[in-house]
C-alpha cells in the first residue's frame, strides 16, 4: 500500500485509540455512578467489556500500521 495512505490510516487508528480511551473512562464513570445509586450495572459492564475488546482491536490495528511504516513507538 502507498506510504501516504498507510500514514493516513495510522492517523485514523490513533484517533480511534484516543476516542476509545475516552469511551472507556466515561463508561467506568457511569458504572461508578450507577453503583453509588444502587442500580444494576450488568448491562453497563457488558458495554464496558465491548469497549475494552474494541479498544484492543484498535490498538492492534494501530500497531500493525506502525510496524508497516517502520515506526517503533
Amino acid at each position: 500500500m502507498d506510504r501516504k495512505i498507510v500514514e493516513r490510516h495510522l492517523l485514523q487508528a490513533e484517533d480511534a485509540v484516543v476516542s476509545g480511551e475516552g469511551h472507556i473512562e466515561r463508561q467506568r464513570q457511569i458504572i461508578r455512578d450507577m453503583v453509588e445509586k444502587g442500580h444494576d450495572v450488568s448491562v453497563a459492564k457488558d458495554l464496558l467489556a465491548t469497549f475494552l475488546a474494541l479498544q484492543q482491536e484498535h490498538l492492534a490495528h494501530r500497531d500493525r500500521l506502525r510496524l508497516e511504516l517502520g515506526i517503533d513507538r
